[in-house]
């Protein structure tokens, strides 16, 4: 399959504004991402999707490829979609998140390999949960899965709940998985679900894939063990230029 990562980058944020533009150790957050992500043997190409100009700017100082797209999508996947409707070729995209600077590529090629199994359509990425400071903590997305792969439920709240259990022992009893918010889409799957209106489940949970569950579509999952770290706060940048 010939496969296209986007990585979907905007100026404005409500906790941390111009975080695509951001110095990690001499690079941008965003050139960090792009370089990251072209190391994929999986990717065909690499294409920032922005609707600003200095992030636009900042790509093509550092010589990578990027469409600047409309400034009232809602989500990554929103502004994939308008990429998605101005290239053509690709049979599948990617969706790489924007504020992860050091993202393994190994992660993009094991989303990507979902792909070879036939009528796959959906794709995203889970890792066991071994620590209680991850299985209750609402900002982490859980996720169920059913015996072929498929995600069943995405939940803020941890799920499954363990009947007749005292809570500190949930770990022992059941194997628990986080979600990783990277995307596989086919080219067809991407244009059909970003028409889709928003769900009940989804405006619940405030978590995009329960539109998809919600109306019939199938996600493949597959376990990463490789741990992601993201930059949602100033904090977050502090810790990661304050390490090595």
């Amino acid at each position: 399959m010939k496969i296209l990562g986007i990585i979907p980058a905007r100026y404005a944020s409500t906790r941390f504004p111009g975080k695509p533009l951001v110095q990690i150790k001499g690079k941008s957050m965003i050139q960090r991402v792009y370089e990251q992500a072209g190391k994929a043997k999986s990717l065909s190409d690499v294409i920032v999707a922005t609707d600003d100009e200095r992030i636009a700017a900042e790509v093509k100082q550092f010589g990578g490829k990027f469409i600047l797209t409309g400034s009232d999508h809602l989500s990554g996947t929103d502004r994939c979609a308008e990429v998605a409707n101005n290239v053509s070729g690709y049979d599948a995209i990617i969706n790489i998140q924007g504020d992860e600077p050091y993202i393994d590529p190994e992660q993009i090629d094991l989303l990507a390999s979902c792909f070879n199994e036939k009528d796959v359509q959906l794709a995203t990425l889970i890792k066991e949960i071994h620590t209680e400071t991850e299985l209750f903590n609402v900002n982490i997305p859980k996720v169920v899965v059913n015996g072929n792969g498929e995600a069943i439920y995405f939940s803020r709240q941890t799920i499954p709940y363990i009947r007749n259990q005292e809570k500190e022992n949930w770990l022992n009893s059941n194997q628990f998985y986080k979600h990783i918010g990277i995307y596989g889409y086919t080219y067809p799957a991407l244009l059909e679900i970003t028409k889709l209106p928003p769900s009940s489940l989804e405006l619940a949970e405030s978590l995009e894939q329960l539109r998809w569950i919600e109306n019939g579509y199938k996600i493949k999952t597959k376990v990463t063990e490789i741990e992601t770290i993201a930059i949602d706060t100033p904090e977050d940048l502090n810790k990661i230029n304050d390490s090595a």
